[in-house]
Order: C-alpha cells, then structure tokens, then sequence
C-alpha cells in the first residue's frame, strides 16, 4: 500500500510592501517628489500608506501648494480669517474656487492683491472705496437678473472685490470734484473724465437701464453686453460683450451702436488649453502694469487727487528744455468727447493733451540768469499721417500766461484737437519773456515744445 503524500508546506505569512518606488525615498528626497506632484496628487498619496499621508500632511509642504497655486502667504480664509494650517486653507479655498481653474485663480488674486498694494502706497483714498467680494449665490443671482451668464475671468474678479462703492451725493465737495475712479481720467475745459469700475448690483441696474433706453434701435439686440465702467460728470461707458469676452467703450455716438474695442482681439480668444480671459480681466492688467510702471500717475485738482491717464514716460510723453524752461507733453485718445463723432457718418478723432511747464534751476539767457520767467506766446503744428492740418499762433494758453519761477511745481494745463483718423503730433514752441510781461528783464525767447504723438492705442481706457 503507496504511503500517503505528505502534508503541504505551511502558507508563507504575508509579506511587507518591497521597498521600492515612493516608499524607498527619505526625507527631502520624498518632500521634493510630492512637491512637484501638486497638491491633488499629494492629497492622493496620503491615502497610500501611513507613511505617505504623514509626508503629505507636512504644512511647510502645504504652505508652499498655497504660495504657488494661490499666493497666500499666511493660512487664511477667502475673507481673510486666520486657519489653524496652510492645508486647511487650501481646503477652503478648494471649496470656495473649485469651480474655477486654480491659475486663473491665481491669476485674479495676484492682479488685486498688487493693485490694492499700489493703491495702499499711492492712493490710500481710492483704496477705502473697493468693496469685498461677492459670494458664487450672488454672482448666479445676477446672471438670473441680466438673463445671460457672465464670462469667467470677470465671475472671478468680483468674487475677490465688488467694484468701488456706489457713488453718494453725501459725498464732500473735494471727493464729488475727483471722486476716486480706480481707473482715472482727465479734465479739459468742460469736460471732466473720472472712470470708476462698476460693483455688480450697478451693473445689473445700469446694464438694464441701458437696454431699456437703446433697444428699441435694435443696434444691440444680437450682443450679450454689461455695463463693467462708467464715468461720473461727463458721460463715459465701458460695456463688456458676455458672448465673446471683448470689451468695448462707447463714442459719443453709442446710441447709434458706435463702440470701439479697447483691447487687443487677438488676445482675449484663448487657443489650445490656454487659460479663460477676458476684456476686462486684460485691461485691468495692462491698467495696472501702467500705474506700477510710472506710465501713469496720480494728480492734485484743487485738494482731492485723481488718476490722470495722460502718459508721465516715453515714447508717449516726450520732453524738451530749452534756456533751463522744461516742457512735457502728452495726449489722450477721447472717444467719448462730444466733438469726436459727428452726424450724417462723419467723424474725427478727439484727443486731450496736457502741457507741463517748469523751471528746474533757473532760467537762463544768453549766459544770464533770471528769477522768473513769463509765457507770451504759443505756436502750435498740428500733423496727421505726416500732413499739417494746423498752424496757429496765439497769445497765452487757454487765457493765462503763467509765470515760472525755478523749484515751483508744474503748470499744467490740458486742451483738445480733432484729427480725421489716426496717426498724428503735435509739435510747437512757446515765447517767453525773462522776468514779467510788465517788467520784462530782457529780449524774449523760443521754448520748444518736442513732438508728441495723437495715437489710438490698442487700449483705451
């Protein structure tokens, strides 16, 4: 009889995960790899292994996913609130924005943050005037209300800042005089520009308003638009089209259907897997880089301080001295001047300049030198497309004939002129007598006024 088999060997006992792949790395090699994964995929290890979520969890590597994907650079919550970690914050912050693409998130937080920092330190007034951020209930409601959706970039902009508040007849004398538009302006004669960007319950209010006044022309009727911008005084309007992005801001001549677009097409239709924009979120950028740059500036009127939007660097200011007199010039593209577009098709182009005079040291003449020194005069040539359009002479600038004296600040004054199209520059010089007009110290002299060009650029604001 064949002896039975013998017995199976005992099951081996189960065996620890081979040291290999994630689990082999140490330390700072380990921080690295999980670094580069992103915080979804960090958030994806820890659940691998106990020693995976412990590396995961470390906050100095979630400080760093918030300072990459939301530069914040302290655990806190959209509303500014203190959290007890950067990966609780990053959690917040998942849930409030996920609907959203995390860089244009970023993209939009890092826009306001830099605007409010230059505002802290060069305009603090305007700044008081920004309001918080809506809710995503907020922004739906107003979509119900307007009848069509917003685009994205311009969602996520009012999610961080509701616009400037409302402006109130309450107001004092010197803000209803320059009342803190964040986009600025200019004032020339009459006509006085101060655009402030719109909060959203104005925007629905105003976007109706505008389609209860022109609809019945039918000029709109195809085009999803929102009012973003306006101007107090003199009438100004920035409209945003919802359907394609473009931004627009309307001539004198708007309840016809006359806008021109006030960025670059070619940058607002995102290609490939580029991130969403818009009109408005690229002309609050380049806005802004102007501002950062010293393109432009704030200015005194009386005692309440503006944004002037007339170009301080060059190309587009220039500067000429002449016998120790300095000259700056500059010019803004003004659409919306009553004089800009005329009816029956016609049209020209209205641009406002602003001229700056000053005395730096002193002033000197044939190797003397005067305490003071007095406009008398002014020649200007107008050009369009290389052609003279205008020739003028004429005593004193805009009824006055100031008197410079070394060290004092800048006379300014601003003036208009039409051209047919663009192109154009304005050129010239100014008579000054050494000493007074009354009492002059000597024979009178040429100041030159440099070129400077009347161009409508590819933003307008």
């Amino acid at each position: 009889m064949a002896a039975p088999p013998p017995p199976p060997p005992p099951a081996p006992a189960p065996a620890e995960p081979a040291a290999g792949g994630l689990e082999a790395l140490e330390g700072l090699a380990l921080d690295t790899v999980i670094a580069k994964a992103g915080a979804r995929h960090a958030a994806a290890l820890a659940c691998a292994s106990t020693r995976l979520r412990a590396a995961a969890g470390d906050d100095a590597l979630w400080r760093r996913f918030c300072a990459d994907d939301l530069v914040l650079d302290a655990p806190v919550d959209p509303e500014g609130r203190p959290l007890p970690s950067f990966k609780e914050a990053y959690k917040v912050w998942l849930e409030s924005f996920g609907m959203y693409p995390l860089p244009l998130v970023r993209r939009v937080k890092y826009f306001w943050s830099s605007l409010k920092s230059w505002l802290s330190d060069n305009f603090p007034e305007a700044l008081k005037t920004l309001s918080k951020g809506v809710s995503e209930a907020q922004i739906q409601s107003a979509e119900d209300d307007l009848g069509f959706k917003l685009p994205m970039p311009t969602k996520l902009l009012y999610r961080f800042c509701n616009g400037q508040l409302p402006f109130s007849e309450d107001l004092s004398e010197n803000v209803r005089m320059a009342p803190l538009g964040i986009i600025g302006g200019y004032f020339v004669y009459d006509h006085c520009i101060n655009v402030h960007l719109s909060p959203l319950e104005q925007i629905v209010e105003e976007t109706k308003e505008f389609y209860r006044e022109y609809n019945d022309r039918g000029v709109f009727n195809t085009m999803k638009l929102v009012v973003v911008a306006t101007s107090w005084y003199s009438p100004k309007t920035f409209l945003l089209n919802c359907s394609d992005g473009e931004l627009y801001v309307g001539t004198i001549n708007l309840p016809d259907g006359q806008m021109l677009p006030c960025v670059p097409k070619s940058l607002i239709r995102p290609t490939n897997n580029d991130m969403p924009q818009d009109g408005l979120l690229l002309w609050l950028e380049e806005h802004l880089r102007r501002l950062q740059n010293g393109m432009i500036k704030t200015r005194m009127v009386k005692t309440s301080r503006y944004i002037s939007l007339f170009p301080e660097a060059p190309p587009l200011c220039t500067s000429a001295m002449t016998n120790g007199v300095k000259v700056r010039a500059s010019a803004v593209f003004a659409p919306e001047h009553p004089d800009s577009w005329r009816p029956g098709g016609r049209h020209t182009y209205m641009y406002t300049y602003s001229i700056r005079l000053s005395v730096p040291e002193a002033c000197m003449l044939g190797g003397v030198y005067y305490s003071s020194c007095q406009l008398y005069s002014r020649h200007w040539i107008i050009r369009w497309r290389d052609r003279v359009i205008s020739d003028v002479n004429g005593e004193g600038v805009i009824g006055k004939y100031p008197l410079l004296t070394p060290g004092q600040e800048e006379f300014v004054y601003e003036s208009c002129t039409p051209l047919p199209d663009s192109p154009g520059s304005v050129e010239g010089s100014f008579t000054f007598v050494p000493g007074k007009l009354g009492r002059p110290e000597g024979k009178r002299f040429e100041v030159t006024v440099a070129p400077f060009p009347l161009e409508k650029q590819e933003y307008i604001f």
